[in-house]
């Protein structure tokens, strides 16, 4: 296991939340008041519903509404949708598709990891804890067509579950690179396996977990934007199979279409898996 500072749950928010205002919080901009409309009433009614139905009293009404003002004050927003919420968003977004299956970003993407070509290692420290895992892949196009050129990135947690630029101490792009398929569309990635880790349980994500009972683990997972000209973005999670939170992660992102089938490398110590995907031609 690899030693450092564990991060609070306030400052992984906070990391989390100053990188979408950075990122994404432009895009919020492009829906129409009708839409808004429609969906705010229809949000509000189903809270008034459920209210309705279960009695809420207002020592229950005052606890959410504490718990709601501690989960703006952690920062925690935006681990609370993309745990909670981002999973239903993705499978309508990209329910049309008829290539690779996505699932959720999750709140720690950051653009701009370093290039390491069709074949590279993933920026890492040295002696970085996890086994070691070699992913070869080819991406192509719906119609067979091969996608020289495409961008593969990757991020994933170390050993301790902790993702650089959101936890103390980590190099700034460790465990985070960008790959470039060669003329035959194919790339081949070298990075260790990650581990299974809680979501922070130390603010208000965690206390709503603790209250309602449940478990805060993700199961080990890398995670991946796969981009090409003229084609839709892939976002995806790849997960490891017999993973004991394959079937209840806290997230539910787990689908059986992103599970890889590792096999042992030749030297014995190393893990190899093949997989690839295919992109979504964008709608004219």
């Amino acid at each position: 296991m690899t030693t450092t500072t564990q991060p609070t749950a306030a400052a992984s928010g906070a990391g989390a939340t100053a990188r979408f205002k950075a990122d994404k919080s432009a895009g919020a901009a492009g829906a129409s008041n009708e839409r808004v409309d429609l969906l705010a009433r229809e949000v509000l009614g189903a809270v008034h519903n459920t209210i309705r139905k279960h009695k809420v009293t207002y020592a229950e009404y005052n606890a959410v509404k504490a718990w709601l003002i501690k989960v703006g004050e952690d920062g925690e927003w935006p681990l609370f949708l993309d745990v909670w919420i981002e999973h239903v968003v993705e499978d309508v977004a990209t329910e049309h598709r008829k290539g690779n299956k996505g699932t959720i970003e999750g709140p720690y993407y950051v653009p701009g990891s370093p290039d390491s070509g069709s074949s590279g290692t993933i920026p890492m420290r040295e002696n970085e804890a996890g086994t070691p895992l070699i992913w070869t892949g080819r991406v192509t196009s719906t119609d067979g067509s091969v996608l020289a050129g495409a961008r593969v990135e990757l991020w994933h947690a170390d050993d301790d579950g902790l993702y650089s630029q959101f936890a103390p101490e980590i190099p700034e792009w460790n465990l985070r690179g960008t790959f470039t398929t060669d003329a035959e569309g194919r790339f081949e990635i070298r990075t260790v396996r990650p581990a299974p880790y809680q979501i922070p349980t130390d603010g208000a994500c965690g206390q709503l977990i603790a209250a309602a009972g449940w478990h805060a683990w993700r199961p080990a997972h890398l995670h991946v934007k796969v981009s090409a000209p003229g084609h839709e973005l892939l976002t995806a999670q790849l997960y490891f199979p017999n993973d004991e939170h394959n079937d209840d992660d806290i997230a539910s992102a787990v689908k059986p279409e992103l599970i890889l089938d590792p096999q042992p490398g030749p030297d014995g110590a190393s893990q190899v898996v093949e997989y690839g995907f295919v992109l979504d031609p964008e709608s004219v």
